[in-house]
């Protein structure tokens, strides 16, 4: 059996394996959780293979891991100090995967964050790729990524990638590892340090937090430097007053999850319109409850009632991501009836 002597000669991942084997089962165990299955495989090999480590290269280990500990007085999490910190427990190599997959989509393993990529960017990739290809990739992904894709390929590659699909074979692990190395060096990493988000939804999106005051002013100082920059923002804004584009059953869907005493300080300040849009959706006892809270609210603060629409914009929002309810984005939609 090999014997290591000498702690500078470790490479990263032994460094990682002797620390594991050093710190006792149960506290293995609980680092081990927090690793990918990856990640668990790699150390246990070097583990197997690392043979007899003599008591001085232990407390090397432990002399380092404490004298890195100790030598500042407060803690700074940066893309940088990760990467240095990586690079004293691992390969290059593997420093340098980990930190793509870090600044890339969410996700813990390769597939989820595939799955977590937007439909439209990933059926781009895809479409230049063999029909096999794609189809190895989609049936990896989560279901719903996977139809979202097909919907955006043209009918024909659609069709030649579910039949692909659907005579496939289990996959060879050589096959499967070459597909997702393309994938991370051609794929996620080119996103994550290329994918940036339209300034004006950023613009939008802050907009629709502001107070009435504030907003207002904002805009009309945006339209005299740049009208045309004032006017997308102003198409990509969802304000409260635009839950009158909601379907009924949208407004039903909203009503279970708001507060209602938000919901009346809300509506205290909406128009009458978009208050008989809520009040057609609820029973007759709920509406004259609500009415009988806005009419008990007296004067109120216009903070408090900006507030409170945002607040219901936000559940609205929320509740869209999730495809639980549709707001109108001003398109002309089929309907299916």
């Amino acid at each position: 059996m090999k014997e290591i002597t000498k702690y500078d000669n470790l490479s990263g991942t032994e460094r990682v394996a002797v620390l594991m084997l050093s710190v006792g089962e149960d506290n293995a165990v609980r680092l081990f959780e927090h690793m990918s299955d990856e990640e668990i495989r790699d150390i246990s090999q070097t583990m197997s293979r690392l043979g007899n480590v003599t008591s001085e290269v232990v407390e090397n280990l432990f002399r380092d891991f404490i004298g890195e500990m100790s030598t500042s007085t407060h803690v700074m999490g940066t893309s940088e100090s990760t990467r240095r910190l990586l690079s004293k427990v691992m390969d290059g190599d593997r420093v340098n995967e980990l930190m793509e997959e870090i600044g890339g989509p969410a996700g813990r393993t390769m597939w989820e964050k595939i799955s977590n990529i937007n439909e439209m960017a990933l059926a781009g990739f895809l479409k230049n790729e063999y029909p096999q290809t794609v189809a190895v990739v989609l049936s990896k992904v989560y279901p719903e990524q996977a139809g979202k894709v097909l919907a955006v390929f043209p009918e024909n590659f659609a069709m030649e990638v579910v039949m692909r699909m659907l005579r496939m074979e289990p996959v060879q692990k050589e096959v499967l590892d070459s597909v997702e190395k393309t994938l991370r060096n051609e794929f996620i990493s080119t996103l994550s340090s290329t994918q940036r988000r339209d300034s004006h939804e950023m613009i939008a999106d802050i907009f629709n937090r502001l107070d009435r005051g504030t907003g207002q002013r904002l805009m009309g100082l945006l339209e005299e430097r740049n009208t045309e920059s004032a006017d997308r923002i102003k198409g990509l804004m969802f304000t409260f007053e635009d839950l009158t584009s909601l379907m009924d059953v949208g407004i039903q869907r909203l009503l279970r999850d708001v507060d209602k005493e938000r919901l009346a300080m809300a509506l205290k300040g909406a128009s009458d319109d978009l208050k008989a849009v809520f009040l057609r959706n609820m029973s007759e006892r709920a509406g004259k409850i609500l009415q009988e809270d806005m009419q008990g609210l007296g004067p109120v603060r216009l903070r408090d009632v900006d507030d409170a629409q945002n607040y219901m914009v936000g559940i609205a929002r929320e509740l869209a991501d999730r495809g639980e309810i549709v707001i109108d984005d001003g398109g002309e939609d089929e309907l299916v009836y």
